[in-house]
């Protein structure tokens, strides 16, 4: 298990060479600052002297085999009313970069796709991508947490809304949601009597096109979905527990969770035992479980959130967690190119 460095760790008098880190997120205008994980990823990068430059998602370009972006010099302050300043931008070989964060939230459409396979380009050609994009690629956030199926519950994918039906029957009550989505968007609970069932399939599925999943109802939900950050493999102290407010059984904070900061359980910790090796094994540096109860129910990889909540409500300073990996795996790669 990772040690949390806290705020005031005495890092400032013994900071860690500068980077070049550019970051590709959403719109930096729109988010909310109080509450972002990129934002914070940002402030201690910037604390730690690294210099930040901002990429939108219009800003990828390949010219022949050397990846671009259109990239402006990024100030950040934690102020609510006034977090960022933004340069000049300009065209660059991403290669001018150390480290390149893909901080884009879902959904995992072609567009995303093709900004991994620009990302892998700069990649190639030395630069540290968080998250690696192959694995991006490779771990749909609702399908990749089968390949632990000693910690997950009762799970179908299938496009067949006959199957998916009788999922919901054998159970008697289900959640179903798409395989694309984040925030709780787009997920529903039924049970096998629900008259809307049938249109909750057909809308899943888009008549049979499209792969939905379905997973045993946990009510262990009304204690919270845990989100357990993991850093290169190993899980944060303590998990962020969304819980479910009013009459919305999704416990999102993005759907109106409260977010509440518990120690890891045991079984917490067994579950990121299982899954840590394999993500640090794909370069995935920077993950989010989601846990209910006792399983495994998501793994993110694209925008995994929560920082902030842990960090004050707890003292933690999980983004210098994950800027102290980032060393660790480039101090490796220079090595390796040392031998």
């Amino acid at each position: 298990m990772v040690s949390s460095p806290s705020a005031s760790t005495g890092l400032e008098t013994e900071l860690p060479m500068s980077l070049a880190v550019a970051v590709l997120m959403d719109p930096i205008g729109a988010i909310k600052p109080a509450k972002d994980t990129t934002l914070a990823l940002l402030l201690e990068a910037q604390r730690r002297r690294h210099r930040l430059f901002y990429v939108e998602h219009s800003g990828l370009a390949a010219d022949g085999a050397r990846a671009r972006a259109r990239m402006a010099p990024l100030t950040v302050r934690d102020d609510p009313a006034d977090w960022f300043s933004i340069g000049t931008p300009e065209w660059r070989d991403l290669v001018t970069m150390d480290v390149l964060l893909l901080r884009k939230d879902p959904p995992f459409d072609n567009e995303y796709l093709y900004d991994t396979q620009l990302a892998e380009l700069a990649q190639r050609e030395g630069v540290l991508v968080v998250n690696d994009p192959k694995s991006l690629r490779d771990a749909n956030e609702k399908l990749f947490a089968l390949h632990f199926p000693q910690c997950c519950p009762p799970t179908l994918v299938a496009r067949d809304a006959a199957l998916l039906r009788g999922f919901v029957e054998r159970e008697g009550r289900a959640v179903l949601k798409p395989l694309d989505g984040m925030g709780g968007r787009g997920v529903f609970q039924a049970n096998a009597d629900d008259p809307n069932l049938n249109v909750i399939l057909e809308t899943l599925t888009n008549g049979g096109r499209t792969l939905a999943m379905v997973q045993r109802y946990l009510p262990e939900i009304v204690d919270g979905d845990k989100r357990i950050l993991m850093i290169d493999g190993e899980p944060v102290p303590y998990a962020l527990a969304r819980i479910p407010q009013g009459h919305d059984f999704r416990g999102n904070l993005a759907r109106g969770g409260r977010g509440e900061a518990r120690p890891l359980s045991d079984r917490d910790r067994w579950i990121a035992s299982q899954v840590g090796p394999e993500l640090r094994r794909r370069g995935l540096l920077f993950v989010g479980l989601d846990v209910i109860g006792e399983w495994l129910t998501e793994v993110n990889v694209t925008s995994p959130t929560g920082v902030r909540e842990l960090d004050a409500q707890c003292g933690l300073n999980v983004a210098g967690l994950l800027w102290d990996a980032v060393a660790a795996r480039l101090d490796a790669g220079r090595g390796a190119r040392a031998t």
